[in-house]
């Protein structure tokens, strides 16, 4: 069984966590995004997976490899120019070695999900549908591309985000084609699946039946969504294969120091080098290499990039700091502010506020 992820993506809305990295290889509960995917994949029985890449491609294809960390085989398929999610499904059709009615599971690269992905493959098997996706209810779909279905799971028709939503099920943005669906895209050129592809289908009459799995699925398309992820994992709310601790409060790396009067709690992340000094307080947020939260300081379900440090007695809530910013003593930042790649704010006790 073979996979294609879709991950050429820019990331604009984790910025400025994605200004120097690719999205998908941003930390999770320690690992990378991508990293949940393949494991995923792997132990739903999938051998062979395609990575559809454009942004900082070459860094993808240092961190994960040919896949055997995760259990599989992982080949590429580079973009020269941003395909789209359609486009960048077809560019990875030559990557493909199947033959034309076996299944391909195709996975949006900033979705994480637990839901029963062997189950739907199982269930496309034995149907005769051309494309089987996965649903998912949410409270506000109107951010989200709408799929209305027949009590038989048909999909009547695809609705991306809709002003008047006609039912509150929605994309989950992991999906199983047959392969000669693939390649019925168009080759070379821009092509949206969710705006172009899935509507022709449907006005084409091929059969797309949608199969509704409440299991945890998020959108890892923002910051304040990594750090949910990542402390939904760590805390054991939701499950990865490529996770191997056991449900905690804190996730910390080995070469990590957190001071014997620093709390961590809410299910933190603390990668490689990371420092937590003498009472600080760290709660449900996610620290990237080499970040450093100074005496007395307070994070709260923030986001902070490579090298970025919080001074002494700061408080950073619900926001998120790039790489090598540095906040300055006593100051604030609250309600989603973003602190851009090595800006520095100097000024003790000043506080900012996005709203």
């Amino acid at each position: 069984m073979e996979a294609v992820i879709v991950a050429g993506g820019l990331g604009s809305r984790l910025r400025p966590l994605t200004d120097r990295h690719p999205k998908h290889l941003l930390p999770v509960a320690g690992v990378p995004l991508l990293g949940h995917q393949l494991a995923r994949l792997s132990a739903a029985g999938v051998e062979h997976v395609v990575l559809a890449t454009s942004y900082r491609a070459g860094e993808l294809e240092v961190e994960l490899g040919d896949g055997a960390e995760y259990g599989i085989r992982l080949t590429y398929a580079n973009e020269k120019v941003p395909l789209g999610t359609g486009g960048g499904i077809r560019n990875a059709l030559d990557r493909l070695e199947g033959g034309p009615d076996d299944p391909v599971v195709v996975l949006n690269g900033d979705q994480l999900s637990d839901h029963d992905l062997a189950a739907q493959v199982g269930a496309f098997r034995d149907s005769a549908a051309d494309v089987s996706l996965h649903l998912v209810v949410v409270a506000d779909p109107r951010l989200y591309g709408c799929v209305p279905t027949e009590p038989d799971g048909r999909v009547t028709a695809f609705l991306e985000k809709p002003s008047d939503p006609v039912t509150r099920q929605v994309n989950a943005g992991c999906y199983v084609f047959r392969r000669k669906i693939v390649a019925d895209i168009p080759a070379g050129v821009p092509v949206s699946v969710e705006r172009e592809t899935f509507p022709r289908l449907l006005r084409d009459g091929r059969l797309l039946v949608g199969r509704r799995d409440d299991g945890y699925w998020m959108d890892v398309g923002t910051p304040a969504a990594l750090v949910k992820a990542s402390s939904d994992l760590v805390r054991g709310l939701a499950r990865s294969p490529a996770l191997k601790t056991q449900p905690a409060e804190l996730l910390v790396n080995p070469t990590s120091f957190v001071d014997a009067t620093a709390r961590v709690v809410g299910g933190s992340a603390l990668g490689p080098d990371t420092t937590v000094g003498p009472g600080a307080f760290v709660d449900g947020s996610v620290l990237m290499a080499g970040a450093v939260v100074a005496e007395g300081a307070t994070v709260v379900q923030s986001a902070l990039g490579q090298g970025a440090r919080v001074g002494p007695d700061a408080v950073v809530d619900g926001s998120v700091l790039g790489d090598g910013a540095d906040v300055g003593g006593r100051c604030e930042l609250v309600g989603g502010v973003r602190v851009g790649c090595d800006v520095r704010i100097p000024v003790d006790g000043v506080r900012f506020s996005a709203g």
